[in-house]
């Protein structure tokens, strides 16, 4: 069987920090082409836009690493050349788009991928499986980071569309929507928005499902980065740390482990095309929309970058 063809869109700091090497170290996958409007990468076709890269018809499959505003065209341009699409997330800029993305690849019989690379942390499964049986009665997350830090200079994620604190805070809804037993309902969110931007800097959340969860998501931190969920039980506290990496339950280390969450993404890839399948879920989104749509406002002091 012959290596599934991929190309690449967007090549940016995540494109080359992490998608490079996880499509290299995937088997039966290889990189062919590079679609990018002011980077090129060695020892692959380089083109200037999606569109130029699709003319060429050299690959089987696309990876989307652009940001979420404007992708919506990108994606469509994908699946009606015929060719199997994952996407980074955010996988779009609104649920509306994803549908029609959804039900395009769905008539053409073409696999569609909503990747949540925060779902492949080493230690999330374990999380999952130790929660399953149990009963919840609070769940809290911490997600706090410095903004300077992993997005300096990116002026899409202030603007509409851009998601501001929930680009990282969707990872803790990603992981959430996987470990809980039962689904959550966004019943409140407080959005902190800078005055020269129109995206939230933090939020604060509250969420049911079937038990009390809450979040603390801030771009503001200063030191070291906070990537946690805490599970209260019936039978003890779950401590889900370090972005998913590291599990503990009531102070004992269960589960930790390195990064292989993209390698993990473009592995599962493979394996839906191979099997004519689709994954898209969108309940991370879904709930970020939610916070949107329901959330108070307020003034937070201008940012500068």
């Amino acid at each position: 069987m012959s290596d599934l063809r991929i190309g690449l869109v967007g090549l940016g700091t995540i494109a080359r920090a992490q998608h490079l090497p996880a499509i290299e170290a995937t088997a039966g996958m290889v990189l062919t082409d590079v679609a990018s409007r002011n980077a090129q990468a060695e020892g692959v076709a380089n083109h200037p836009d999606v569109d130029a890269l699709l003319a060429a018809g050299g690959v089987d499959a696309v990876s989307l690493c652009t940001p979420p505003q404007g992708r919506f065209d990108q994606a469509m341009s994908v699946l009606r050349a015929n060719r199997h699409l994952m996407l980074e997330k955010p996988p779009g800029a609104t649920l509306s788009e994803l549908e029609l993305l959804a039900a395009e690849a769905k008539s053409r019989g073409l696999t569609i991928f909503a990747t949540w690379h925060s779902r492949e942390a080493a230690a999330v499964d374990a999380c999952r499986d130790w929660l399953a049986g149990r009963t919840l009665r609070r769940t809290h997350i911490d997600w706090s980071e410095d903004v300077r830090k992993w997005h300096p200079g990116q002026q899409w994620i202030w603007q509409a569309g851009g998601l501001g604190v929930f680009d990282p805070g969707i990872n803790a809804l990603s992981i959430l929507t996987a470990v809980l037993p039962a689904p959550a309902r966004m019943v409140g969110a407080e959005l902190h928005v800078p005055s020269n931007c129109q995206t939230p800097i933090a939020a604060d959340l509250v969420m049911d499902a079937g038990h009390p969860v809450t979040a603390r998501l801030d771009w503001r931190q200063q030191g070291a980065d906070i990537w946690q969920i805490r599970f209260e039980t019936d039978a003890g506290t779950a401590i889900l740390s370090e972005g998913g990496a590291r599990l503990t339950i009531d102070g004992t280390e269960i589960q930790s482990g390195g990064n292989r969450e993209y390698a993990r993404l473009y592995s599962r890839f493979g394996d839906l095309v191979a099997r004519g399948d689709s994954d898209f879920d969108l309940a991370p989104l879904r709930l970020v929309a939610d916070a949107f749509m329901n959330g108070r406002i307020h003034a937070a002091p201008e940012f500068q970058d």
